[in-house]
């Protein structure tokens, strides 16, 4: 049997554009990363959360106080539907901040979260006081920061990690939907069922794979594509404009491709970035919020009374007064702050959810949001 190889000893330090500093051990890929510094507060799910698309540009900050304790799946895993078995093909975030992690005890662990991190080139930072800076983000809302993770010596300078930031393009300014989303339609077939046409801007394949459990097949397509009335002589029977990152107001060409008068009749259904761009659509306007929502323990209060637990990723809003006077009215809305989370139009053609009704991770309560949109395209209404 081989020698154990020693661990590299590593040292972190985060450091946020208002001056505060934090330092600890690193762990995973050495390197510098600048990133919007943002936290989560779910309790488990961590390799889809760092998978997710929407988390592409950002710093992630998990408020539950250790992770690593059911490892991650092997490199290449794919579902059934030749999906990759997380939310995407990588790791989308840029650097990872947690109080302590663990080692691995999970029938289908193949390798440590620290391993993961190195492997995909994305540095970590532990044993740092993550209640302090998710209070400090809670108070002062979303910085951008600067995670460097080196070798044990002398830790930067305050001054140098500062040049790092102000260097840095601004996270409202990167267009992270053209890192993330496809660059040409896909086809993914379901026992020859109705084919729903998905905008792609950087969505979890487990909103694709919820949609293939219920018997649809699924044309994939990137954001900017046109949406064909027809793909290899199949109709397209339904539309579905899913999630992904930053600003919904840089995706002008997709909200205008959704105003064109052959999509009016398609039940459509927007999930996250889906829901904002079809507020958008229809005269609305967005608006970015302190700190986001960000985790799998979101309350969602509907219209018809009921109150369910939803994921939720998403740093950006719908203005609910920009709506006034157009088709859609609200659906439900988040209890805590009061912002907007559901829009529908008086037909019953358009759904929209901020949440996420396909959990993974997370709550599935809300998946009768896809049995509904489903049941319209399979009637062809």
């Amino acid at each position: 049997m081989p020698a154990a190889t020693a661990e590299v000893a590593l040292r972190g330090t985060l450091f946020l554009e208002d001056g505060t500093r934090f330092d600890g051990v690193g762990f995973g890929a050495r390197g510098r990363k600048v990133g919007e510094v943002v936290f989560t507060t779910g309790m488990a799910g961590y390799p889809e959360s760092l998978t997710d698309p929407s988390f592409r540009g950002q710093l992630l900050t998990f408020t539950y106080p250790l992770l690593g304790n059911y490892g991650v799946p092997a490199a290449g895993t794919r579902d059934a539907y030749g999906l990759p078995a997380l939310e995407s093909e990588e790791i989308q975030v840029r650097g990872v901040i947690v109080r302590g992690t663990t080692v691995p005890h999970h029938w289908s662990s193949r390798r440590s979260l620290e391993d993961w991190l190195e492997t995909e080139g994305v540095p970590g930072i532990r044993g740092i006081d993550t209640r302090r800076l998710t209070e400090h983000l809670r108070s002062r809302g979303v910085l951008r920061g600067v995670l460097d993770v080196a070798p044990l010596g002398d830790p930067p300078e305050d001054s140098e990690l500062a040049r790092t930031i102000a260097r840095a393009p601004a996270y409202g300014d990167e267009r992270f939907m053209d890192q993330v989303a496809p660059t040409a339609p896909t086809l993914l077939l379901r026992d020859g069922g109705p084919l729903v046409a998905v905008l792609d801007c950087g969505i979890k394949v487990s909103i694709l794979r919820a949609l293939l459990s219920r018997g649809v097949s699924v044309l994939r397509l990137p954001y900017d594509h046109e949406v064909p009335a027809k793909w290899e002589g199949r109709k397209i029977s339904g539309l579905l404009i899913g999630n992904g990152p930053g600003d919904p107001e840089q995706l002008r060409d997709t909200v205008d491709e959704l105003r064109r008068p052959a999509l009016r009749a398609l039940p459509t259904l927007g999930i996250c970035l889906g829901h904002q761009l079809l507020a958008l659509t229809h005269g609305g306007s967005t608006f970015k919020l302190k700190y986001g929502h960000r985790g799998q323990n979101k309350t969602v209060s509907f219209v018809d009374g009921r109150s369910l637990i939803v994921s939720e990723n998403h740093g950006y809003a719908v203005r609910p007064e920009s709506l006034h006077g157009s088709r859609l009215v609200p659906w439900a809305t988040n209890p805590d702050d009061g912002t907007l989370e559901g829009l529908r139009d008086r037909s019953g053609r358009i759904l929209a959810l901020q949440g996420h009704p396909e959990g993974h991770p997370g709550p599935q309560e809300a998946g009768f949001v896809f049995d509904r949109f489903v049941a319209k395209v399979k009637r062809g209404s």
